[in-house]
């Protein structure tokens, strides 16, 4: 079943429509609205999470991960993070600590929310074990980027694409921008050293190299470097010889998408984004 609002198609039961859809997922009790595109050439053998900016326009980051969800036959499964029930320290940093500084349960945090939301979509489908993978962008490649840090999600691979500040594998910065001021469970060694063992993946846009209206221009953040390119960079090449001392195992890749600014679409649309979801180009077929 299905209904049209505004024009919508909006899957009620059973499997996902072909084309654009919503439905609402309810997750932990709250109704998330989650954006949907169905490729005909979809084979139920992929899913993509695309995490939204901080405009939380997860309706135009779906239609612009359109011609993605084709090129890859993969189901894209967008989810809405409103400012309202989501805001800053929600999404971005997942949820992690409360308001009063202490750590709040797993089970709270916003990253919890994305299992429940698969679940849901893959069952309708009728595949429950249907691989998925993570591309955040901005504010969606910093909440990717720091649930690669701790939890689990089951993704095959997450992206973290142009996050203004990086989660940096150090106890040195504070929380957000690294482990710091995190209790010792979140931020011993083990750790880190899971953290390091992730499959993240940097992909960068290498004229995302100065500031804008969104960027963090704070103290810490410009420590990160002048860009998310140059910050992005750093932050691999920082977890890489961190791990390289350590002997620890490496997940990590970083992967360019070249003359590619701060601009999701064009990240989406490059190349170079194959190889930063898949690990190699020309693989799917």
């Amino acid at each position: 079943m299905i209904a049209l609002v505004a024009g919508m198609v909006i899957g009620m039961n059973g499997e996902i429509p072909e084309g654009k859809s919503m439905r609402v997922v309810t997750a932990r009790g709250l109704p998330i609205e989650v954006y949907l595109h169905r490729p005909k050439n979809y084979r139920k053998e992929r899913i993509i999470v695309v995490l939204h900016g901080t405009l939380r326009n997860a309706d135009e980051y779906r239609d612009d991960a359109v011609e993605m969800g084709d090129r890859f036959r993969a189901l894209i499964v967008t989810p809405k993070f409103d400012t309202e029930r989501f805001p800053q320290p929600k999404y971005q940093r997942g949820g992690i600590m409360k308001e009063d500084g202490t750590a709040a349960p797993k089970e709270e945090w916003t990253y919890a929310l994305l299992p429940q939301i698969l679940k849901e979509i893959r069952t309708a489908e009728g595949k429950p074990n249907m691989p998925y993978w993570i591309i955040g962008h901005s504010a969606g490649g910093q909440f990717a980027m720091r649930m690669a840090g701790f939890f689990d999600s089951g993704a095959k691979r997450v992206v973290a694409a142009n996050p203004g500040t990086n989660l940096f594998p150090t106890r040195d910065q504070e929380f957000g921008y690294g482990f710091g001021t995190l209790p010792e469970s979140l931020s011993n060694d083990a750790a880190i050293k899971r953290y390091l063992a992730q499959p993240l993946t940097l992909y960068l846009g290498s004229n995302d190299a100065g500031p804008d209206e969104y960027l963090d221009e704070s103290p810490r953040g410009m420590a990160q470097g002048p860009g998310r390119f140059q910050r992005g960079t750093a932050a691999f090449d920082y977890a890489k010889d961190l791990a390289k001392r350590k002997g620890w195992k490496f997940g990590w890749r970083r992967v360019v998408a070249e003359g590619v600014g701060h601009d999701h679409l064009k990240m989406f649309n490059d190349p170079a984004c194959e190889v930063a979801l898949f690990g190699k180009a020309g693989t799917l077929d």
